[in-house]
């Protein structure tokens, strides 16, 4: 009787502001049911969930800047969410926010093959925009693992990358324009139909704002022409520091695959027993993957200078593949690799550290010290071309202190990649995962600069709070912080 009071009583606090939220989404828009909210409390980073208040489900840019001008008048914070396929927990609620999905508005607005653009609203799935387009030759390049199910608003509030990356490009290397709702429910036009536009670079400035900034409703992209050739080599090596060294050389040797990917051995077996590619040696302590796309003659030679580079370093078993059908096997056990680190280990942390590439021996020895040190297993997996590691740390969330000694594991290999002249991440985001360790890329200044931009746009500080800049809190507090100081929010 007392829990049935306390949640009518909660029910009956929201009840004004979403009769105003149902009169510009629809009573099917706005989701209240506590049960049906636990589907929105954390996104792809389950080790940190909160419940959200209300979920709001706008279909159009004029929904979403109505949406938000409730928030803004009433001091709601408010977060964006897309796909919830995020892994810094950028989309991570906090207490009675109001999360603004934008899962419903996915829609392609219009193709433009001549001028090689085409222009989707962010519910759009990544991998449906270059299935609008294959038919007539072309393509999307940036393409993560989860490109069957993350969309394009993600992707952008993100900037997210994928195999293709090195040659290509991440997201905001691909956006030419964006219609954009602001914190305060304005909409306006940025960027445009043509790569390069006079001004201030503020689309540049939007992608990658992981939701502080607010939010993309319309999003105009750069489509490429495929390629007239494609070759796929895999190689075996008898340990990960000789690919990460193969990797190196190829860069030196003047190629620029379209993707470069390492596996270690407990991730090639994962995924041989989970997807069962037969692509993959099982005894290899690494395999490397790259792609090469052009002109037929130009894959043909550096096909050759490839594998003579790796045989160099020790390349064991070396295959290639120009058929399409053997190309996307090769591919399927590193786009499986994350969700197969689920058959070994009751739970995984995946971090998304970037180092410079000829440092990957190095780091990936220090990182090998660090699982032996702490008892816990790593798999590694990782866009080798442009030295984006995604090292992924094992463990078992029922035993108790795992979680936070894990945690601890991931901040000393972020260090580690700092240290080597990284970066804190090269796709996922910072979100609430990696806020606490931004003081350690970043010093005093260059932190209150960017706290300048987003304090200038996001002036009520409603829009994702507690995100991407550092808190007096450790990280896992901030991802888990139940309270976010809003004096003034009118919910009455």
């Amino acid at each position: 009787m007392i829990l049935s009071n306390l949640l009518k009583s909660a029910d009956k606090k929201w009840q004004p502001v979403i009769k105003e939220f149902e009169a510009v989404v629809g009573k099917d828009g706005v989701i209240r049911r506590k049960e049906e909210l636990l589907t929105y409390e954390c996104d792809g980073l389950p080790s940190y969930r909160q419940r959200p208040g209300l979920v709001i489900l706008p279909r159009t840019t004029e929904q979403v800047a109505a949406a938000v001008k409730i928030c803004c008048d009433r001091n709601l914070p408010w977060v964006a969410r897309g796909a919830g396929t995020g892994l810094s927990g950028g989309a991570l609620p906090i207490e009675d926010c109001v999360l603004i999905v934008t899962a419903r508005m996915n829609q392609i607005l219009s193709v433009d093959l001549d001028n090689h653009r085409i222009t989707v609203q962010p519910g759009v799935i990544n991998n449906w925009v270059t299935q609008a387009v294959s038919g007539a030759g072309f393509y999307y390049a940036p393409d993560p693992s989860s490109q069957i199910i993350c969309s394009i608003g993600g992707n952008v509030a993100e900037n997210s990358g994928g195999v293709h990356c090195l040659k290509y490009g991440v997201t905001t290397n691909h956006v030419l324009g964006l219609k954009w709702v602001t914190p305060d429910g304005e909409i306006v036009d940025v960027g445009g139909t043509v790569p390069e536009m006079p001004g201030y670079d503020l689309t540049g400035l939007l992608v990658g704002s992981e939701g502080t900034l607010g939010i993309a409703t319309e999003v105009t992209l750069r489509i490429l022409k495929q390629p007239e050739s494609v070759c796929v080599i895999l190689a075996s090596f008898p340990s990960v520091e000789d690919s990460g060294v193969a990797v190196a050389d190829i860069i030196g040797a003047g190629i620029i695959p379209a993707g470069m990917e390492i596996m270690d051995n407990l991730s090639i077996n994962a995924v041989e027993d989970v997807v069962a590619t037969g692509c993959y040696d099982r005894e290899a302590a690494a395999v490397l993957l790259v792609e090469l796309d052009g002109l037929s003659v130009e894959v043909a030679t550096y096909k050759q200078q490839v594998k003579e580079i790796c045989k160099r370093h020790n390349a064991g078993e070396i295959t290639s593949a120009n058929d399409m059908a053997t190309r996307l096997k090769m591919w399927k056990g590193r786009k499986a690799a994350f969700a197969a680190a689920g058959h070994i280990s009751p739970d995984y942390f995946v971090q998304d550290g970037v180092i410079p590439r000829t440092k990957l021996a190095e780091v990936l020895g220090k990182i090998e010290a660090l699982s032996d040190r702490y008892g816990y297993r790593i798999a590694n997996v990782f866009h080798a071309g442009d030295g984006n590691l995604h090292p992924l740390i094992l463990y078992d969330n029922s035993v108790s202190g795992a979680f936070a000694t894990v945690e601890e594991i991931g901040g000393e290999i972020l260090k580690l990649c700092v240290e080597a002249g990284g970066s804190l991440s090269g796709e996922h985001g910072i979100g609430a995962d990696k806020n606490c360790y931004m003081p350690y890329m970043f010093d005093e200044t260059d932190l209150e600069t960017m706290g300048y931009i987003r304090d200038a746009i996001n002036t009520k500080g409603l829009a994702n709070p507690g995100k991407v800049f550092p808190t007096p809190r450790s990280c896992g507090e901030a991802a888990n912080a139940k309270k976010f100081e809003f004096k003034d929010a009118e919910l009455y």
